[in-house]
């Protein structure tokens, strides 16, 4: 089936009418500058890794989405960063949390893939690595949006209200298969408003929010974290697809049915080394994005688009 690309920006509460004109317009833009820039190059025959690292920094550098520019304040009013890049030819992965002054923290992740001998670095080793390695830096004033700071100073106000209650701002992420069938992931995200004490979602952590094999397929997660670290969802997908002969639909479609029997909501994106692709959540809506070889370019937001 050739080559794709699909992208998200987040899953939530997003139906029309609860997005301005504004907000869904830029939305729409941002999503199609990111797919414009991973077709550029899996349409020249490029990697699936280098794709979904340059869809995924377009959304870092868009303020529509929870994700470098733009990400969260945590309680403390930082803002900090996390990332993971997976390449499916041989499970290499790179993750960092907790980083502050890197402009494109998926950039970081592949550093830490390739560069390192880890996989998940953090906090300020994250961000000693990321100078140390030459990644481009930025300052917390450059991340910052003062919608961001308004939702932060609404739930400080308001202590017992639900972290991001109005779920209009989500984690980015990218995955793809290239015409060699190679597949690869990549997630980025600023966490949840007023987060605490360090919390990590799923997002960097391989095999939860994110993970890439050959033998199955490539996905990229978002919604509440910490119900896709108890389902070990990225991996669990994966593993039921390359061990089971459900099919990739059945299989996502189990795999949302688990997540809201543990009272999870969002979403996630995945496609297979065979061109197939797929995209589930259980959310109102999920910012997405697909296009192909033998697909034309298409960006939705709500559950009926």
């Amino acid at each position: 089936m050739g080559w794709t690309l699909m992208i998200h920006g987040g899953a939530g509460s997003m139906r029309p009418g609860v997005l301005t004109d504004a907000e869904d317009q830029g939305a729409r833009e941002g999503l199609t500058a990111a797919l414009e820039a991973g077709a550029a190059i899996l349409r020249d025959g490029g990697d699936a890794v280098d794709a979904v690292e340059a869809a995924v920094r377009v959304l870092e550098d868009d303020p529509h989405f929870n994700a470098g520019r733009g990400s969260v304040y945590t309680w403390e009013g930082r803002i900090e960063c996390d990332a993971a890049i997976m390449d499916g030819r041989g499970r290499e992965a790179g993750a960092i949390a907790g980083v502050t002054a890197t402009r494109h923290p998926v950039s970081l992740a592949r550093a830490v893939m390739t560069e390192s001998p880890h996989v998940l670095l953090s906090s300020a080793g994250a961000d000693a690595f990321s100078a140390h390695v030459g990644q481009e830096q930025a300052t917390q004033d450059w991340f910052a949006t003062p919608e961001r700071r308004r939702q932060l100073d609404e739930i400080k106000a308001h202590p017992d209200m639900p972290f991001d209650s109005a779920m209009k701002y989500g984690t980015v992420g990218a995955v793809a298969v290239d015409e060699a069938g190679h597949v690869a992931a990549a997630t980025s995200t600023g966490g949840l408003t007023a987060k605490r004490w360090g919390r990590i979602g799923d997002s960097p952590l391989i095999g939860a929010g994110t993970y890439a094999d050959d033998r199955a397929a490539a996905i990229s997660c978002t919604g509440s974290g910490e119900h896709y670290i108890r389902l070990g969802l990225a991996h669990e997908l994966c593993a039921r697809l390359r061990l089971t002969d459900a099919g990739l639909d059945a299989t996502a479609d189990a795999m949302v049915e688990e997540l809201t029997a543990l009272g999870g909501k969002g979403g996630f994106i995945t496609v297979t080394p065979q061109g197939e692709a797929r995209w589930a959540f259980n959310t109102p809506g999920m910012y997405r994005g697909v296009v192909g070889r033998d697909r034309p370019l298409k960006v939705a937001i709500y559950g009926e688009d």
